[in-house]
């Protein structure tokens, strides 16, 4: 079955950075987009970022320039490097795989990020 194993959050001062990864297995990894969710308490799941199966990426306004997602095929891993983070970036950051016309989508199970100020 997929899976998406999410791994690298933690707890961080403001300005500091994180890397998130997220291993997928269980699925042809190059054909599909990745992306990344977060949601914070009380607050709805909202896309971080997403990076196609040929590369093309799509930020949310709220993380342009200080985000950056990236992948590797050949690890099946999708990455997020987290600079300059701000307090209102904590939240629960979720991996997901989707393939543009096709019914189908993924979750991993989350990782926490905290930013404190």
């Amino acid at each position: 079955q997929v899976q998406l194993v999410e791994s690298g959050g933690g707890s961080v001062q403001a300005g500091g950075s994180l890397r998130l990864s997220c291993a997928a297995s269980g699925i042809i990894f190059s054909i599909n987009t990745m992306g990344w969710y977060r949601q914070a308490p009380g607050k709805q799941r909202e896309l971080v970022a997403h990076i196609s199966s040929g590369g093309s990426t799509n930020y949310a306004d709220s993380v342009k320039g200080r985000f950056t997602i990236s992948r590797h095929n050949a690890k099946n891993t999708v990455y997020l490097q987290m600079n300059s983070l701000k307090p209102e970036d904590t939240a629960v950051y979720y991996c997901k795989v989707w393939r543009v016309g096709y019914k189908y989508e993924y979750w991993g199970q989350g990782t926490q990020v905290t930013v404190s100020s």
